[in-house]
Formats: C-alpha cells, sequence, structure tokens
C-alpha cells in the first residue's frame, strides 16, 4: 500500500468513525446533513456520505470522493450526494486550507439556538470556550445554489465555528477529531443554553472580561487539539460499532 492510498484509508477511518459518533450521540438528522474530509493532494477532493446512507451505516469504504465541481469520482447510482452537502463543504475546503474537516448537523438544541436572536449565550465553560469566535451566516434558503458560498465564505472568515441561523451548525477543523470535538462542545452549550432558558427563568451571565479569559484558557490548553478523547472515542466506537473501519 502507498503512503498516499495508507493516508487516505486513514482519513476514511476517522470520518466514518466521525459518521458513527455523531449517531452515537444523537446529533444525527435521518440522512440529511453532512460530514467531510480532505484528501491529501492539491486538488481540493474530499469525502462526503452518499446521499441515503443513515449515519451510523457509514463505512470507510462507503464515502465517496467528490471533485471541486461536484462530480462524485465514482459514478454509480449508490453514490450519489447531497447537492446542499457539496455547497457547504465545498466553499469551506476550497478556501480554508487550514479545514481539513467539515461537520455540519441539525440538532435540536443547534436549530433551537440558531433560531434565538441572541446567538449562543456564555452561559458555562463550554460555551465560554467559544466567546468571540462564533461565525454567524444568515439563512438564504435550502443550500442549493451556488452563489450562497461566497456569503458562507465571508461569514465564516478565520473561525472554526459557526451557528447557521435558522438552519443548524458547523465547525471545522484541521483534523476529523478537532472537528468533532469542536462540533461536540459547540452541541453541548446549545443543549445546556435551551434547557437553562427553557423555563422562562432568569439568567446569571458572567462578566466580559471573565467569559474572554475563559475562552483563551481553552485555547492555550488546546482542548480541541487533544489526541486523547479522540483515541477514547474510538475505543468505546471499537466497542459498540466495530464495522466502521471497513
Amino acid at each position: 500500500m502507498s503512503d498516499d492510498t495508507s493516508q487516505e484509508w486513514e482519513i476514511r477511518c476517522d470520518l466514518a468513525a466521525a459518521y458513527r459518533l455523531i449517531a452515537h450521540f444523537g446529533m444525527d438528522d435521518l440522512i440529511s446533513t453532512h460530514l467531510s474530509a480532505r484528501l491529501p493532494g492539491k486538488a481540493h477532493r474530499f469525502l462526503l456520505n452518499p446521499y441515503g446512507m443513515m449515519f451510523d451505516e457509514i463505512t470507510a469504504s462507503s464515502l465517496v470522493v467528490v471533485d471541486p465541481e461536484g462530480h462524485a469520482i465514482q459514478k454509480e447510482d449508490e453514490t450519489k450526494i447531497n447537492n446542499a452537502g457539496f455547497t457547504i463543504h465545498s466553499a469551506v475546503h476550497m478556501a480554508r486550507d487550514d479545514a481539513h474537516c467539515v461537520i455540519h448537523t441539525h440538532t435540536l438544541a443547534g436549530m433551537a439556538v440558531a433560531a434565538q436572536e441572541q446567538g449562543l449565550l456564555p452561559l458555562n465553560q463550554k460555551s465560554m470556550c467559544f466567546y468571540g469566535n462564533i461565525a454567524y451566516h444568515n439563512y438564504e434558503g435550502v443550500a442549493l445554489d451556488l452563489g450562497e458560498r461566497a456569503s458562507l465564505l465571508r461569514d465564516l472568515g478565520t473561525k472554526d465555528v459557526m451557528i447557521l441561523k435558522h438552519h443548524g451548525l458547523l465547525t471545522v477543523g484541521r483534523t476529523t477529531s478537532e472537528a468533532f470535538l469542536n462540533m461536540y462542545l459547540l452541541e453541548q452549550s446549545c443543549r445546556v443554553q435551551i434547557a437553562a432558558t427553557q423555563g422562562g427563568q432568569r439568567i446569571a451571565l458572567p462578566s466580559d472580561k471573565l467569559a474572554s479569559h475563559t475562552a483563551e484558557q481553552f485555547q492555550r490548553k488546546g482542548y480541541n487539539r487533544n489526541p486523547r478523547p479522540w483515541a477514547a472515542l474510538k475505543r468505546r466506537l471499537d466497542r459498540l460499532s466495530p464495522g466502521y473501519a471497513t
């Protein structure tokens, strides 16, 4: 096996693991939403799920190779991709060299916060880790128009976390692990916000100084670059759903 082939298989296994973990933690949405990972090389090819498969069915070998124009390299009917997924993921992969993995979800908590005018609040240390580093993108309809890529990229900028208003959540990472940990923390932050505000009770917000200090602590610690959580998550997956790496 060549080095490129070996590297691609490793990327495939990690992305398939992320799909199944998204399902395991209740962050999937039937066959909708998508995760992608860039493949080695200069052609901006990336892997995307075949449209129609549940996330807990995804395997490393089932992932589809997509080129920058949206054409699946494999032409079989069963490897057709979600067109909205292509619009979102191709935009980020083609413009952000550091975005090796992109994750997009439609969770109940994520969609609920995306519908709130104030966006994500720094209610706890999980959400404080994103303080000052969250991008927002206004809804433009179902993401089928390639023209939306320009505004999506403008809104994302250099940030790794974005709330798509009236839509859902998006995270990117230099690795699949980093993108997944970003999404896990963002999702937990949204769940806390919905739980804390659903009864209409008054909430206590930290000072801007404290929230900023906490965000700096998380950034220095590199919470999303620590290899231990991802290794632990894959061990769990090896016990619960080992078929992902096939």
